[in-house]
């Protein structure tokens, strides 16, 4: 028996690669003898970097960048094994892990060192960047990484504007002269882990910004904020970037990488998926195993779990996702080639109790997964 093993992580809690030893753990306790192939992915968040410099044997750098709050940050990116492809994840430099729960405010949290990345892979000579949007803490729609870029966003006297979304509201005008030229002759791919629009009942503010600290009366200043962006930056492109599926990706970074930098916004799991040939280890196994911190309707939007999903019902094979939680329609997953969804949680418990003790939580269920399919074997 094969068993191909391949979650995204459990945001705040385990890495992708911490995710698969759990679950074999559990998985060997029933089958000792079974076959596991080890494919821990990403979707453009967290883990994207390494899935890809992995799987084309490329090599990991280190950068110095400010981090969502402002102050320095050590992230990665990484080159892959053709030398002239950068990937860069949002997450590593602008990342929701990066600033504790009680810190965490979309109205100041800034994306500029996504752009400062962007800015060591140049000085690396690459004419290739893919850029994985997801796990940010940012909803200011890309001006900080503009503005490390060296756009000038301008309040009605002549002023940069701060960092944060908060202050896109006072947006008065676009100067992209000092725009660092060598981005002219890089392209861009944006591996996204959504389909978001940039603003709306669907967009970046409406769906993220709670996760990121934001209460309903700071969701709509931040959804207006970005819609004066997307205005403003409508008058300086000719884009209108606010229902482009995707743009709202990281908190509207999206919007900023398709309007000044001509990327192109596609998803991020298949970028992923095709970059480990998952479908060549999927021709031959039995069970598919995949999960992420959370299943909920969000999951279908261009999450791990679908895309994972996808790939194996072309082989006829079996999926089963696990979660920390599971929401009250996440029965939807269903319908989108998942089998079988279980929460590893035990019962009631903190959230600090799941964060700590979740590969525990994760290893026993693998092991009654895999009871429930010796049974029915």
């Amino acid at each position: 028996m094969k068993i191909l093993i391949a979650p995204d992580s459990f945001k705040e809690s385990l890495s992708a690669e911490q995710v698969v030893e759990a679950i074999e753990g559990g998985f060997k306790e029933v089958f000792p003898d079974v076959e596991v192939v080890r494919l821990p992915i990403a979707d453009g968040g967290e883990g994207t970097t390494k899935s890809l410099v992995t799987a084309t044997k490329g090599r990991l750098h280190q950068a110095e960048v400010t981090g969502p709050l402002g102050g320095a940050v050590n992230a990665h990116w990484g080159m892959l094994g053709n030398n002239l492809t950068a990937v860069i994840e949002t997450a590593a430099a602008s990342g929701l892990d990066l600033v504790p729960r009680d810190d965490r405010n979309p109205m100041v949290s800034t994306s500029r060192g996504t752009g400062e990345l962007i800015l060591a892979a140049l000085d690396s000579g690459v004419q290739h960047i893919i850029v994985g949007l997801g796990g940010s803490a940012t909803n200011d729609g890309g001006a900080g990484m503009l503005q490390a870029l060296g756009v000038q966003l301008l309040d009605s006297e002549g002023n940069q504007l701060p960092g944060g979304g908060g202050g896109l509201g006072q947006l008065h005008s676009i100067d992209t002269s000092l725009l660092d030229p060598r981005l002219s002759e890089v392209h861009f791919d944006v591996a996204c882990d959504v389909d978001n629009p940039l603003i709306g009942p669907q967009g970046a503010s409406a769906v993220f910004g709670p996760q990121k600290g934001a209460t309903q009366d700071v969701i709509l200043l931040l959804d207006n904020n970005l819609k004066h962006f997307a205005e403003v930056v409508k008058i300086k492109t000719g884009l209108d970037v606010s229902q482009v599926p995707g743009a709202g990706a990281a908190g509207g970074l999206g919007a900023a990488l398709l309007a000044f930098l001509n990327a192109e916004l596609k998803s991020g799991i298949d970028i992923v998926l095709d970059a480990v040939d998952i479908d060549a280890q999927l021709i031959d196994s039995n069970l598919v195993i995949t999960g992420e911190g959370r299943i909920d309707s969000q999951s279908a939007r261009g999450k791990t779990i679908v895309g994972v999903a996808r790939r194996a019902k072309l082989h006829q094979c079996p999926v089963v996702a696990l979660a920390g939680s599971l929401s009250s329609d996440s029965s939807l997953l269903h319908e989108y080639g998942i089998d079988a969804l279980f929460s590893i949680m035990p019962g009631v418990i903190s959230l600090d109790d799941a964060l700590e003790n979740a590969a525990k939580n994760l290893c026993r269920t693998a092991r009654n997964v895999a009871m429930v399919w010796a049974q029915a074997r």
